[in-house]
């Protein structure tokens, strides 16, 4: 029923695979789960493993332990929230689909900034901006710099939730980012091309027009695929 995985895999793995088997069906709504013991043994880890897996369900309301009896499927679905496998997620294919989700998403949100932005924005969108360049002409790789920019944006909405979906997403590919990072500051092409990139994202929310906001965005995302994939991560 379920794929064998390390002993030492983390236990989300194990509560992402038991969520997919409630999801199909096999452990049915107010049905019981396997004894901590069988589990441990289809999975291939330790009871422990499997004790922090229920917990993990246990919080986000899809099981229900109940005392002396065991672990039930909640009768009624609940609100869960966002999750990916780490494991997953760290697959070349996954990155190059995340970096997909994430280039709707900031041509949506850079849109959205161009209508919305105040001028106390702009001002923090500005000085984002040129955070970057200071930390590229001191030598450093500027990744935090490159986050707080898009974060920036985002914060000019006015939506929390571009916000958090945007730092969600990009836990996924932080690694990512550093390795194309330090590549476009050995390049001098790859790190014009990002800050002219990074200009005209900001110079069409400063105009207030939001197609040409969505747009460059949308070609920052796509050139930072290719420049991810010039690097080999994807």
């Amino acid at each position: 029923m379920f794929d064998k995985i390390p002993a030492r895999a983390l236990s989300d793995t194990v509560a992402q695979q038991l969520l997919k088997q409630i999801d199909k069906g096999t452990f049915e709504r107010g049905g019981k789960l396997p004894t901590e013991v069988v589990l441990a043994q289809q999975f291939g880890v330790s009871r422990t493993v499997i004790r922090e897996a229920i917990s993990r369900l246990k919080n986000e309301g899809v099981v229900e332990p109940r005392q002396g009896s065991g672990v039930f499927v909640a009768a009624h679905g609940s609100v869960r929230p966002l999750r990916i496998d780490s494991a997953e997620a760290a697959e070349p294919g996954s990155v190059v689909q995340i970096l997909a989700l994430r280039r709707a998403i900031e041509a949506e949100v850079a849109s959205e900034a161009a209508m919305r932005r105040s001028d106390a924005d702009m001002a923090a969108i500005d000085a984002a901006l040129a955070r970057i360049d200071q930390a590229v002409a001191e030598g450093e790789e500027g990744v935090a710099q490159d986050v707080a920019f898009h974060r920036a944006i985002a914060a000019a909405t006015g939506n929390p939730y571009f916000l958090k979906t945007l730092t969600f997403l990009n836990q996924y590919l932080e690694a990512g980012t550093v390795v194309t990072r330090r590549n476009e500051a050995l390049r001098e092409d790859f790190s014009r091309q990002v800050r002219e990139e990074h200009a005209a994202i900001a110079d069409a929310i400063r105009a207030g027009d939001p197609m040409a906001a969505r747009n460059a965005a949308r070609t920052h995302m796509y050139n930072a695929a290719r420049r991810l994939a010039e690097a080999g991560i994807c």
